[in-house]
């Protein structure tokens, strides 16, 4: 990595923590999340703060806090589920960066199996455009196993780079449907995403070139497969902007972004809060589901994003290992709502071995065990999102949804 490669992204880090303009073509238009600069090994969180100003968090660190620990203590680790990770391109080093990251911090390995879907060309670590899917699919991978180390996973790598709108989506959405036909996959994580303004027809109130593009997210609602996407990174904007898709759409379950302020044993020293990134919208395409009924006074008659959050400010990011780079090999600090989508399907993963079946839609348990006050839902109430997003208030918002997760008693609440 260039020293002007790695100052550009330790720009786009930066600027993801800053308070967004409120605009949906301004929020992460369907490229992965940029990362900081290498570090030579891990250091623990006291260090972190010390030497880079910043949290950093490890695998064990997260499963502490969300509550993880005595689901993995009882053998529930993901065993006999598989986690689906749909990104262009991948990473030619993914399995061996996996291995990395287990042995540094004690994980057991799993074999990624990837599924090329397309004309994948060959990786070429000198273009910024597969070097940075690159990333988000090493993040994507090491994620979603630091909370289920016991999953399957399967690291679905198409061949058309997505940016806006429509542009590379059929591709994957192919893919997906491929995999609920033939029945791999209990749980798909999607880290990326683009403001439903960006599809053609939009602006003329005609949306079939989105909707068209449901049939394999139908087809998973049908099989019982949970779907995730990130929420975003732009801030959020206020109703009347449009959704940010595919997190938008009510088959999908939206993850949002809280910061995470931990000591180096995971136990929080103060309450999670908004990240101020965290993608909240109100959907243009999409009417209410009937999930979202009881929070229709915050959602209105559209539907409403996030559902729910985990970590997501890169001021707290999850320790990542990646040497697809040959020139920089090393590690990194994740973020973005690009971490918390695959750290919830690591916890749904969890959930369908706990439960001996697929949660499916798991929305519909979300907010379900909200109107209860379920223990296992963790109202967030501190933060702001962008300065035209939201605050995190008592109850559903659109910074953080209903909060975010202690994910042994969330588990349980779920039988």
């Amino acid at each position: 990595m260039s020293k002007s490669t790695r100052t550009a992204l330790v720009a786009a880090l930066i600027a993801a923590t800053l308070p967004a303009t409120g605009a949906v073509a301004a929020a992460t238009p369907m490229i992965p999340l940029q990362h900081s600069a290498v570090q030579p090994a891990p250091l623990p969180t006291d260090q972190c703060l010390a030497q880079l100003a910043r949290h950093c968090y490890s695998p064990a660190q997260l499963q502490a806090a969300y509550n993880v620990n005595p689901l993995h203590a009882k053998g529930i680790t993901g065993k006999g589920r598989t986690i689906v990770i749909v990104d262009s391109f991948g990473s030619p080093t993914v399995q061996h960066d996996l291995e990395v990251f287990d042995k540094q911090f004690g994980l057991p390995d799993t074999q990624v199996e990837v599924l090329k879907w397309g004309e994948v060309p060959p990786f070429d670590p000198t273009d910024d455009d597969q070097s940075g899917w690159a990333g988000e699919s090493t993040l994507d991978v090491e994620s979603a196993h630091a909370i289920a180390p016991g999953a399957k996973i399967v690291l679905v790598e198409t061949g058309i780079a997505e940016t806006d709108g429509p542009v590379g989506v059929p591709e994957m959405m192919s893919a997906i449907n491929h995999l609920v036909d033939v029945g791999e996959g209990d749980v798909v994580s999607m880290s990326w995403g683009t403001g439903e303004r960006h599809f053609p027809g939009y602006e003329v109130g005609d949306y079939t070139s989105l909707t068209t593009l449901r049939y394999a997210f139908q087809n998973a609602a049908r099989h019982g497969v949970t779907l995730t996407a990130s929420s975003g990174d732009g801030g959020g904007a206020q109703a009347g902007s449009g959704g940010f898709w595919p997190s938008s759409d009510p088959l999908v379950t939206a993850v949002g972004g809280t910061h995470l302020d931990l000591d180096n044993s995971g136990k929080r020293l103060t309450a999670d809060s908004a990240w101020t990134g965290s993608g909240g919208y109100v959907s243009q395409v999409f009417d209410r589901p009937s999930f979202q009924n009881s929070v229709k006074s915050v959602v209105g008659a559209k539907r409403g994003t996030p559902d729910i959050s985990m970590d997501a400010d890169p001021d707290g990011g999850l320790w990542i290992y990646s040497s697809y780079d040959p020139a920089a090999p090393g590690w990194w600090l994740g973020g973005g709502t690009s971490q918390s989508s695959p750290l919830f399907a690591g916890v749904v993963a969890l959930a369908d071995q706990a439960l001996g079946h697929r949660v499916g839609q798991i929305d519909n348990d979300i907010y379900r065990l909200n109107a209860r006050h379920a223990k296992g839902i963790v109202d967030v109430t501190t933060g702001q999102t962008g300065s035209k997003g939201y605050p995190a208030v008592p109850g559903y918002d659109h910074a953080t949804g209903v909060g975010t997760l202690d994910v042994a008693k969330f588990v349980d609440e779920l039988r």
